[in-house]
């Protein structure tokens, strides 16, 4: 996978793959969902961020690619990343960020996905313990899809 490509855990990678199944961008797509839009679309040019307005409820989600970061997220990213495309290893390189940010990638690295899993939630709502509204897998569901993609839970 592109993840290969950057040097974090095992349990990241791993951790990556359920944000993917989680968000159900994995395997979609021509590219395991980092081509993928929110509501099942598709872009066909990394070059940057698609920022494609997707009517969703009253307002809109420019939700974008396999972990369905949002057009302001990569903005945001892309100066503290040094990122300047929506390649698949920028995509990883942000969602990584984005687990740093909201503090889930320490419990990542120490294996406690439930924690993990409370810090992301607010972050990706298709998580579980989001508040979001949106529907969210189960715990349980996730850890089996983490430790298949080789991460350990402690």
């Amino acid at each position: 996978s592109q993840s290969d490509k950057y040097q974090w855990s095992d349990n990241v990678g791993a951790f990556l793959e359920v944000l993917a199944y989680s968000e159900g961008t994995k395997g979609r797509g021509n590219d395991d969902g980092y081509d993928v839009l929110f509501g099942g679309g598709q872009f066909y040019d990394y070059s940057t961020h698609p920022n494609v307005h997707v009517p969703f409820r009253n307002t809109f989600s420019t939700a974008a690619g396999r972990y369905q970061i949002n057009h302001g997220t990569w903005l945001g990213a892309c100066p503290k990343l040094g990122i300047t495309d929506f390649s698949p290893l920028s995509q990883d390189r942000i969602a990584v960020y984005l687990l740093k940010l909201c503090g889930a990638l320490s419990y990542i690295d120490n294996g406690d996905i439930i924690n993990a899993f409370r810090k992301a939630s607010g972050t990706w709502a298709s998580l579980p313990y989001s508040t979001a509204g949106q529907p969210t897998k189960s715990a349980d569901l996730l850890a089996s899809v983490y430790t298949k993609n080789g991460g350990t839970i402690a």
